[in-house]
């Protein structure tokens, strides 16, 4: 066994290979298919329009791209680590360090999101309307606590079925949605057709800066697709599997994401939309169907059941690589006899509990803040798996590993389009006020607490990184072939 090899057998010791095909190409969907999309459309159709439908096609392509570099690292190595395992082998212990605990910050983030969306669904009902939203969250999260503790087929099982219910319910949608605009059926007494866009404002009725600021919302709604290399390490054949997974997400981004808003802004002027309540169950009760719009709404407390039960899963095998890696207490490293990292799961659980007390301080804004915070967590991932894969390409270049048999279409073009991408969301970000800026202004106290833990959290020595060093400078990363240091 090479060092490498070594390096794999460290990382995932323990773990069941209890994923297989259906419920890999289903954790894929999940990832791609989530709160952003069902609550947090309704508030960015408000702000931007029917621009959203732009702006979810032009973040999918990029996230794609994201999709396919890590495709690239997880068919040289699946690993349950993730981005932690690949930084530490190419970027060196600090980096991984860093991709770790963002990758937490993003997915406790997103947790306090998802258990946020699933009070407010509950709300809907009249019967829950007397329930505090904190205690729906916190009732939500003990669920989903329970569920990720019980080990990982379970898990599998219960993300398959999500997915399924979220897929259904979006096929219902499109398939409806399809059928009135082509029979020209009225809403609500109103005509649908694509005059409801040309009559109320175009594509950018609020102008294109509105547009451009949607991007920070839309990058979360797109925030788990990379679920699906954290999975890969717990896959039964990850390299038949992968690429038909991976492949299939740029469609179901079209047609699930742009074709739904595109349908909705059809359906209803934009206008009608609002947040706080999903644009679907918004469409199905202005048709008067009977119940229709409190089947939708289950639905889609599902889909955020689902993605809080992929974030809680995400961050205890994330957490895990860290503490085995040197970069965070060895007690997190520690597994049930259900073979899951059941530390990380409670931190993660403890950390969402943050956002139960969210929802009693603040309950109307919560849903926006946590959003920005997540948005910026999940943007220095996934620059994480950009830069991973930039060495990668290195090292095969050098002769050092073997070249990828899934590459990233365009790379190492698209790789550094991609950062750059992501670089800009960051200054869209900071004009999103408020939520948007202030999450910007109070990044570097990110950064300090980063640097304070480093040097504070007791930590045993990495066991990750294999003799074979293979890490590289930022420098030398993004400089091009011609002018990087060769080595000696």
């Amino acid at each position: 066994m090479d060092k490498t090899d070594a390096s794999q057998a460290l990382t995932d010791e323990g773990y069941h290979k209890g994923l297989g095909r259906r419920q890999m190409q289903m954790i894929a969907i999940g990832g791609c298919i989530g709160t952003g999309l069902f609550l947090g459309a309704g508030s960015r159709l408000q702000t931007g329009g029917p621009s959203l439908a732009i702006v979810y096609a032009v973040c999918g392509v990029f996230s794609f791209f994201i999709l396919r570099a890590l495709g690239e690292l997880s068919m040289y190595r699946p690993s349950c680590g993730g981005v932690v395992s690949y930084a530490q082998e190419f970027l060196g212990e600090k980096a991984a360090y860093v991709a770790g605990w963002t990758s937490f910050l993003n997915w406790a983030m997103t947790g306090i999101a998802d258990i946020t969306a699933v009070a407010l669904y509950m709300h809907f009902w009249g019967v829950f309307a007397a329930v505090p939203q904190w205690v729906l969250a916190l009732c939500a999260l003990g669920i989903v606590t329970g569920m990720n503790l019980i080990g990982v087929k379970y898990f599998g099982e219960m993300e398959f079925w999500f997915s399924l219910i979220k897929v259904v319910a979006l096929i219902v949608f499109l398939v409806v949605g399809t059928v009135i605009l082509g029979t020209g059926m009225p809403v609500n007494g109103h005509p649908t057709g694509f005059h409801l866009i040309t009559d109320n404002g175009g594509f950018f009725p609020h102008g294109l800066l509105s547009a451009l600021i949607l991007t920070q919302g839309v990058v979360f709604a797109y925030s788990g697709i990379e679920l699906i290399g954290t999975a890969a390490g717990e896959c039964q054949n990850p390299h038949t599997t992968l690429p038909r997974a991976i492949n299939s997400v740029i469609w179901r981004i079209a047609v699930f994401y742009v074709g739904s808003i595109v349908l909705l802004v059809c359906l209803l002027p934009w206008s009608a939309y609002q947040g706080g309540e999903s644009p679907f169950v918004t469409f199905f009760n202005a048709l008067g169907i009977p119940y229709a719009d409190s089947v939708m709404n289950l639905i889609v407390l599902t889909a955020a059941l689902s993605s809080l039960n992929s974030g809680v899963y995400s961050t205890g095998r994330v957490l895990r690589a860290l503490a085995l890696g040197g970069a965070a207490p060895s007690f997190l490293g520690v597994m049930n006899r259900h073979s899951v990292p059941y530390a990380g799961i409670l931190l993660t659980s403890a950390f969402c509990l943050v956002g139960v007390g969210l929802n009693y301080v603040v309950p109307q804004d919560v849903f926006e803040i946590v959003l920005s915070f997540s948005a910026l967590g999940i943007i220095c991932t996934w620059m994480f798996i950009l830069l991973s894969q930039l060495a990668y390409r290195r090292a095969v270049a050098r002769g050092d590993l073997p070249a990828p048999t899934f590459r990233m279409p365009g790379a190492p073009f698209t790789s550094y389009l991609t950062l750059a991408f992501l670089a800009a969301v960051v200054v869209l970000t900071a004009c999103d006020y408020p939520a948007g800026t202030i999450t910007i202004v109070a990044s570097p106290l990110v950064v300090v607490f980063l640097v304070i833990g480093w040097y504070l959290i007791p930590r045993k020595p990495p066991m990750l990184m294999p003799e074979t060093q293979t890490s590289a400078t930022l420098t030398d990363i993004l400089l091009p072939p011609e002018r990087r240091k060769m080595p000696q």
